[in-house]
């Protein structure tokens, strides 16, 4: 007799797969007679088909549609009604669609939609076990799709609602520190350009001082104790370094208030041309407080055209891989340290071969190559960031190439994934990550978009990591 699992489309999730919906386990011989078959289709109307097995064999699958189509042919009563079903089966020959239950519910919908027309609306065949096979109507598995996909409509529409408000709250958060940076910055101005006629001025009174001394050699005692109190000898010396002092403290809290101020800049609609090594070095101005003594940032500047970009972007984007390698550089610092430790205190450690952290920068302008040998060569500018620390394993690389994704992104963004849009989506260039060892360099940019895997041999997971930005030049 027909059974009905007891699947419902109430707890449907995102990951649901077909062992969670209603299922029909019904099954005959092949000896069976079709009238046997036809009663109970009569007596059961929502059941879908039956699954033919011989001697406890699976051979395929008869649907109620299929069924009556060859019942309702000439002579098809004669001809099927009274027969076996082995004869109907020989003669249809269809192809069921067997699928495991494991399979989640959205691809075996784009699986069911790839077959022909004429068997669109045939049921399927889910296997649960070596021997045990049960039916789907495909019109239940069609519900259950459409009320996935609208789950997953709405996920998709909270996190756009909830990156909405994020963005907004960024852009306003944006806006706030450009103000008080702006306000910052006037007031430093004034003590700037103030400063200039003060180490005048003080000059001059000095000068002024030192000509009285010149022609009244000797001074009343109440000027001599004067000059002892105030320790004017000392004070004439130190005046003009204190000023020099606070003009650099003051030309230094004006140069992060700027490059605060372009940090936060809300980009134009348009690319503009921009100093990239000047958004580098503001980038690492504000990153200086993080930026221990231990860490030496090395600076191999090329000769840079201007380049049309989104320096707001960008500046975003070097941000957050020099944030990374920071990060990397001060927990291998942490455990050599750690390890430097233990091996005072008696313990047995591995060898630790300890080197003092670096971050080097390097610009240059490069060829681009071009497919076409006819077309003229094309250059762009390449930016590339590395560093000395513990590098990044294979299985956290595939997670990187996994962020960078469509879907991976719409779950949660990455700082390295957002670096991936900006630099291929905004700006048309070019993402590599570089292995050492004369291993070579892995296309963010092109494994994303082709669907390639990484061989884990490419892998660094021990010197260092190198990430290489490449822009086109217009």
């Amino acid at each position: 007799m027909p059974f009905l699992s007891e699947g419902s489309y109430q707890d449907l999730r995102l990951e649901s797969i077909l062992r969670e919906l209603p299922l029909y386990d019904f099954q005959v011989e092949l000896s069976c007679p079709g009238v046997a078959l036809a009663e109970i289709f009569e007596k059961y109307p929502l059941l879908p088909g039956a699954i033919l097995i011989d001697q406890g064999q699976f051979v395929g699958m008869i649907s109620r549609q299929r069924l009556l189509e060859y019942l309702l042919r000439p002579h098809g009563i004669e001809l099927f009604l009274n027969e076996p079903l082995s004869v109907l089966h020989s003669y249809a020959r269809t192809e069921a669609l067997v699928l495991p239950d494991t399979l989640p519910v959205v691809a075996a919908a784009r699986q069911a939609l790839r077959r022909s027309p004429e068997l669109l609306g045939e049921p399927i065949v889910v296997k649960k076990e070596p021997l045990a096979y049960q039916l789907l109507n495909v019109h239940e598995l069609n519900i259950a799709y459409w009320q996935i996909r609208g789950i997953e409509t709405q996920v998709r529409f909270e996190h756009i609602q909830a990156q909405m408000i994020q963005s907004e709250k960024m852009a306003s958060l944006g806006r706030l520190v450009d103000g008080v940076a702006h306000e910052i910055l006037d007031p430093v101005g004034f003590i700037w350009g103030n400063l200039t006629y003060v180490a005048s001025y003080s000059q001059g009174l000095l000068e002024l001082l030192s000509a009285y001394e010149k022609y009244l050699p000797t001074l009343p005692a109440e000027i001599s104790e004067l000059k002892e109190e105030i320790e004017f000898d000392f004070l004439q010396q130190d005046l003009p370094r204190a000023i020099s002092s606070i003009k650099t403290g003051a030309g230094r809290l004006k140069t992060l208030v700027t490059s605060l101020q372009n940090f936060c800049h809300i980009d134009e609609v348009y690319p503009k041309p921009a100093d990239l090594h000047a958004c580098i070095d503001s980038v690492l101005l504000l990153l200086k407080s993080r930026l221990s003594g231990e860490i030496e940032v090395v600076k191999n500047y090329g000769h840079l055209p201007p380049v049309p970009c989104y320096a707001g972007q960008l500046s975003q984007v070097f941000m957050n891989i020099l944030s990374n390698a920071i990060d990397a550089l001060i927990n291998q610092s942490l455990n050599q340290k750690f390890a430097i430790e233990f091996r005072g205190s008696g313990l047995s450690t591995p060898p630790n071969h300890t080197q003092k952290p670096r971050i080097e920068i390097t610009t240059q302008v490069r060829s681009l190559g071009s497919p076409d040998p006819n077309a003229p060569e094309s250059r762009g500018v390449s930016i590339r960031i590395a560093d000395n620390g513990p590098g990044i394993s294979p299985q956290k690389q595939r997670t990187i190439l996994e962020s960078f994704s469509i879907e991976k992104r719409a779950e949660k963004e990455t700082s390295l994934g957002v670096s991936y849009w900006i630099i291929t989506a905004k700006h048309g260039g070019k993402f590599y990550l570089h292995s050492p060892a004369g291993r070579g360099q892995t296309d963010l940019s092109q494994n994303v978009s082709t669907g390639n895997h990484v061989n884990e041999e490419d892998l660094a997971s021990d010197a260092g990591t190198e990430f290489e930005i490449v822009l086109p030049l217009i």
